[in-house]
């Protein structure tokens, strides 16, 4: 089961630097009182983290093999506990926010899922209750993050990634590891297949026309390879990176990025200052200072907790984790940002 795009896009920016959803599976069907983990002022037991993982593997099931390896098993748990104790100091209007993002998520699942809601419930042995007892206890962690954002931090944060809210008219040729049929290419070919395209453009072709000859990117093979007035927000780093830099009206060195190569050629740029900054791009900013500050936590004070782990081993070697690229984007995709919790890392 996978959510939309639309719901899962608000749950990553919801938990940006909570558990990861990509990382998740369930554990045993073991429901002990043993305790698996403890820390300063508690416990979370067997019962208590099994139940959980399903409610993970529910939300995210397709890298379930994750928490067969011990590694990120622990690393996991460890998050959890960061997430029972914060919850626990967080203030009662955190928790009334909350309780509405929750109904929120509840419903875009429902409507997502349809009919086989129930039955993914199910396949899990979880409850609706479940569901949104994790989902309080996460979404009521980052709510207090919200209420705790200063003006300051959020001013700080807009300088970090003040490039993600240029916004920018270009046309690009994507030449991809898989075409837009669906075959595989070697790195080596696409490459030379992007230099190519490199030549041809810089001798004088027609954009448009190379982009339908050679573009796998069916977003805009029809519309000459164009993305016009987007924020680079929207765009996998090496290709922000370039669509920054890159002079106007130049035609970019082969760019690679997860989708494979790219031939860029910038027509427009204009920057953002914050005092021009929308709304939405506002809540934005205040969104990713509060995640920032989550994931802080996470990397600096979660010693603090004094946390001892006590999982039972699993027998699956860390070596059977997938292979780095496994589950990106088709090449027929745009360019656009995978969106990926930070936690992601913060479990590798």
């Amino acid at each position: 089961m996978s959510l939309n795009k639309k719901s899962w896009k608000v749950l990553a920016v919801s938990l940006t630097a909570a558990l990861s959803f990509s990382m998740l599976a369930a554990c045993s069907n073991k429901n002990s009182d043993t305790a698996v983990a403890t820390y300063k002022g508690g416990t979370i037991t067997e019962k208590e983290f099994n139940v959980d993982t399903r409610v993970m593997k529910f939300l995210s099931p397709e890298q379930a093999q994750y928490l067969e390896i011990d590694m990120f098993k622990e690393s996991i748990l460890k998050q959890e506990v960061a997430f029972e104790y914060l919850a626990g100091q967080a203030k009662d209007e955190a928790k009334k926010a909350a309780e509405k993002e929750v109904d929120t998520q509840i419903a875009n699942i429902k409507t997502t899922l349809g009919d086989n809601y129930k039955k993914a419930l199910k396949e899990q042995d979880l409850s609706e209750s479940d569901l949104r007892t994790y989902m309080q206890r996460v979404l009521t962690v980052y709510q207090d993050m919200l209420l705790k954002v200063t003006d300051d931090q959020v001013k700080k944060q807009y300088e970090a990634t003040k490039a993600d809210y240029t916004v920018a008219s270009l046309r690009h040729v994507l030449i991809g590891l898989t075409d837009s049929a669906g075959k595989e290419r070697s790195d080596a070919d696409a490459l030379k297949r992007a230099q190519e395209v490199k030549a041809k453009l810089d001798g004088g072709a027609d954009f448009a026309a190379v982009v339908k000859e050679y573009s796998d990117d069916t977003a805009t093979k029809e519309t000459g390879g164009e993305y016009k007035d987007k924020p680079l927000v929207n765009y996998v780093a090496e290709f922000k990176a370039a669509a920054q830099t890159l002079p106007l009206n130049t035609i970019s060195d082969p760019v690679k990025s997860s989708f494979g190569y790219h031939i860029i050629k910038v027509e427009a740029r204009k920057d953002t200052t914050f005092d021009t900054l929308t709304p939405e791009q506002l809540q934005t900013v205040k969104n990713s200072a509060a995640s920032a500050a989550l994931e802080n936590f996470l990397e600096k004070d979660l010693d603090s907790l004094e946390i001892k782990i006590n999982l039972p081993k699993s027998s699956a070697p860390a070596s059977e984790a997938p292979a780095a690229g496994k589950d990106e984007p088709a090449a027929t995709e745009a360019p656009a940002s995978t969106e990926a919790p930070a936690a992601t890392e913060a479990a590798k």
